[in-house]
């Protein structure tokens, strides 16, 4: 697989980035800095480009594990539902994603496109992500426009995937055996190394043998940095 940069006007001395110095030369090159591949679907707000992690800029997808209320009454799967309409928009299609930021995490914050559609607006205009206006309003007419029609997340009430993510994170804390450590880092068959949030789908069946190497974390960018990675969507 083939990862693309592309740096505009910023100077040759960073068409030399290579992928272990990608953040620092996105940091630097701010909007101007874009990246291009295949796509791997991680969930409804999170791809990766080869070994690349990206979270798309403006957005906030319901987690896989997410159930949103439904129209006159009961509930449904809106996190599966993003993750799934991602997947059959970007999954295994060419890529731009436009570097503007980097999160809490280390992982590249982009506005990503495939086939000159805008996934995060796409996501939005669906009802299958709320505008992250924490941190950018950039599809606040979009979500606007989902609201009025009562599409997606916003049939009935129902909880944001912020709030979602840290009442997950309260439980799995308190229950870990180290305390607000509760990601699981877990060890598979082929070696591959894979943490576990407590609102992945993946969590509750996850058991964590320390003396295999398997290991608690205290955040995502400590795993990331250890070596580990997000679960891919399967």
């Amino acid at each position: 697989m083939v990862v693309r940069f592309s740096f505009g006007r910023i100077g040759s001395r960073l068409a030399y980035c290579t992928l272990g110095l990608l953040l620092t030369c996105a940091s630097a090159a701010g909007q101007n800095s874009s990246i291009t591949g295949t796509a791997n679907i991680v969930d409804g707000d999170t791809l990766r480009l080869g070994d690349i992690t990206i979270r798309i800029h403006g957005i906030d997808a319901p987690e896989t594990e997410q159930r949103c209320s439904a129209r006159g009454g009961g509930d449904w799967n809106c996190g599966k539902a993003a993750t799934e309409a991602a997947i059959a928009l970007a999954q295994g299609h060419e890529v731009t994603c436009v570097a503007r930021d980097r999160d809490a995490y280390g992982r590249i914050v982009a506005s990503c496109e495939v086939n000159g559609t805008d996934i995060g607006a796409s996501l939005v205009k669906r009802g299958l992500a709320w505008s992250y206006r924490k941190y950018s309003d950039d599809y606040a007419m979009d979500e606007e426009a989902a609201r009025s029609l009562r599409v997606g997340i916003w049939q009935e009430d129902t909880q944001t995937a912020w709030d979602f993510r840290s009442d997950a994170w309260a439980v799995a804390a308190y229950e870990s055996p180290r305390k607000d450590c509760p990601i699981k880092g877990n060890i598979a068959g082929d070696g591959d190394r894979i943490y576990h949030t407590p609102w992945s789908p993946f969590y509750s069946r996850t058991r964590i043998d320390e003396a295999k190497g398997e290991r608690w974390f205290c955040n995502e960018a400590e795993a990331v940095a250890a070596g580990w990675r997000a679960p891919f969507w399967k």
